[in-house]
């Protein structure tokens, strides 16, 4: 089970990390960042579906 809990750690810092890096404004990579904190599994999958454009 922690090895699940691993795995989407990992997915949360890789996603927090394109978003940091990405080009957007500073209030869109904020509100990104706190998707993804406080929506582990759903955050990433918004992020790369919606955000990434």
């Amino acid at each position: 089970m922690s090895l699940i809990y691993l795995a989407i750690l990992a997915l949360d810092i890789v996603t927090i990390m394109d978003v940091l890096k990405s080009i957007k404004d500073s209030e869109k990579k904020i509100l990104w960042i706190i998707v993804v904190i406080f929506l582990p599994l759903l955050g990433p999958v918004l992020y790369y579906v919606l955000g990434k454009k």
